[in-house]
């Protein structure tokens, strides 16, 4: 058995998208409130003990006594709020990550989460508790027992539903063979075997669309800060928010509808060469890589960006411990300088050296073949 989760397109009617924002409302509420109080408890006494989410549930019937709106949401989904503040906190005190933000409306994305009440109705029809029977479309059935689902609003208004289920993924055969891997920008991943997988620019495929409608969004959002409106009570003038400018709203939204567009197909790509390492390969050793170093380089910062390094090796982690099979990572540190064959190291080559020879055993590498094999032997 295994966690695994689907992304379905959900299909709410008018009524329940209302609900929906505003489950996020109520959310987003209670994740400012305890941070807040979490704040000026630390400031009020450093010395206090560390809350737990249990903790922060019990003071949600008092924050619902204080707010009785608060009770027209779904119950699970605010204990849920107060897990995932607690865990944010954890990672900034155990891995360094950013501190925990407050939560703003005016965010393009919203999202929340509920353990209770969701049933599978049929094929295309899911009922959740406090919105009753949502259409819904989705490339594979969902199988197994329901452990929660997060309902998400995308930058184009678009409604997903991620579903968490604990379900039997069949075992792939073992194949007993072995793959070194070398991630590279000319190339998205070269094999050991010598085979090179392209990188495929889905920024550039998508540029000049994307960048007409970029330009009048800045275009707009200049003109639009320029109005101004007259507060008739205080009689003085304001600036109008931008959400009074349909225009401004309608180019904000076509260029979140390319950036979507542009994320999905290289997801869909990473998945098939995944899916086809994960069913040939039993053992796949990948390059630890420090990305966040890597992309201080400004010259090579957006390929870098578009390969999604990090996207591919958490794929290659999940499916790996799904189907059995090992996934190992190997410090890159002098792949790309050490003869695979007699093991000399014949020094720094900078990126414009696509191949050499080397002069202990006299044979011609390729670069990132070389780099490859001497992940596979690490």
């Amino acid at each position: 058995m295994a966690l695994k989760g689907i992304k379905l397109r959900i299909y709410p009617n008018q009524e329940q998208q209302l609900k929906i924002k505003l489950n996020f409302g109520y959310n987003r509420f209670v994740w400012n409130q305890m941070l807040n109080m979490m704040i000026k408890r630390y400031e009020n006494n450093p010395q206090a003990p560390f809350l737990n989410a249990f903790a922060l549930n019990n003071l949600l019937p008092q924050l619902k006594r204080e707010y009785p709106w608060l009770k027209e949401a779904e119950s699970t989904s605010l204990q849920a709020t107060c897990k995932d503040l607690i865990t944010a906190y954890q990672k900034f005190f155990k891995e360094h990550s950013g501190f925990p933000k407050f939560k703003s409306r005016k965010f393009p994305k919203q999202s929340y989460t509920f353990r209770m009440g969701i049933k599978l109705v049929n094929d295309h029809h899911l009922k959740l508790p406090k919105l009753g029977t949502v259409r819904f479309k989705c490339g594979q059935a969902v199988t197994g027992k329901i452990k929660n689902v997060t309902i998400r609003l995308s930058a184009t208004e678009r409604f997903y539903a991620i579903v968490l289920v604990d379900t039997e993924v069949k075992q792939l055969s073992k194949t007993n063979r072995a793959v070194g891997i070398d991630l590279g920008v000319s190339d998205l991943m070269i094999t050991s075997d010598g085979i090179k997988y392209p990188t495929i620019r889905f920024d550039k495929i998508l540029a000049r669309k994307k960048q007409y409608w970029e330009k009048r969004l800045a275009r707009r959002r200049l003109q639009a800060q320029k109005e101004i409106a007259w507060d008739r009570h205080n009689q003085v003038p304001y600036p109008r928010d931008l959400s009074d400018f349909k225009n401004y709203l309608k180019a904000k939204h076509m260029v979140a509808k390319y950036a979507e567009k542009i994320a999905n197909q290289r997801n869909n790509y990473l998945h098939g060469l995944t899916k086809m390492l994960v069913s040939q390969f039993d053992v796949i050793k990948i390059e630890d890589l420090k990305i966040k170093n890597l992309l201080k380089n400004h010259k090579l910062a957006r390929a870098i960006a578009n390969q999604s390094w990090r996207e591919l090796r958490s794929q290659l982690e999940y499916k790996c411990a799904w189907y059995g099979k090992q996934l190992v990572t190997v410090n890159p540190r002098k792949t790309s300088q050490i003869c695979c064959n007699c093991g000399y190291d014949d020094g720094k080559h900078t990126l414009d050296i696509r191949d050499w020879t080397c002069p202990n055993c006299h044979r011609h590498h390729d670069r990132d073949i070389n780099a490859a094999r001497n992940i596979l032997n690490a």
